[in-house]
């Protein structure tokens, strides 16, 4: 059975963002090495990493050889900067790309993952959980929800297990309807 990943905003080949958000890293391909070397820490061959958006902003034949060294299967859920993900030609690798949002319904709570941050989502009034990225850190969350990227977190993948210690702590979801009336 495989173990679940969420992350995002990894920013692979892009050229400027280190500089942007302020990571410690003196140059792009130090910054893919340590993003990659994160991963594969923690993500087997057999596990599934949903990637929320921004994974990669550089030139489209590159993005490729950075998922060949990553493990696992991947599930790209597009950001603002993934147009690599509209390239016909990398439609036929297999790559599961999903639409903007995406509700993972084999766990309970539902897991909402989108881009970018909500208020209120899918099933949140029944406090459903909400991942998101695009913020880098920066917005603070509101109830059950996360910034699973990697600027927010040590620069790797969420696993499923961390994600449930987190919303341990996190507050309810100012819609829960705490009783449900038919």
């Amino acid at each position: 059975m495989p173990n679940y990943f969420f992350t995002a905003d990894e920013h692979y080949d892009h050229t400027n963002i280190n500089r942007y958000c302020g990571r410690p890293f003196r140059s792009v391909t130090e910054m893919n090495e340590h993003l990659i070397a994160q991963h594969n820490a923690k993500v087997t061959a057999d596990d599934i990493t949903f990637h929320v958006g921004d994974f990669y902003l550089g030139r489209a034949e590159g993005v490729l050889k950075i998922i060949s060294r990553l493990n696992g299967t991947h599930w790209f859920i597009p950001g603002s900067h993934d147009k690599w993900l509209e390239r016909k030609t990398l439609l036929t690798q297999g790559l599961a790309i999903t639409k903007p949002l995406l509700e993972l319904k084999m766990f309970d709570p539902h897991i909402i993952c989108c881009h970018y941050a909500m208020r209120v989502w899918a099933k949140s009034h029944f406090n459903s959980w909400h991942v998101y990225g695009h913020s880098h850190g920066k917005l603070p969350p509101e109830g059950k929800s996360w910034d699973v990227g990697v600027d927010n977190n040590a620069f790797a993948p969420v696993s499923y297990e961390e994600l449930v210690e987190i919303m341990k702590n996190r507050p309810d979801n100012f819609n829960l309807v705490k009783e449900r009336r038919y």
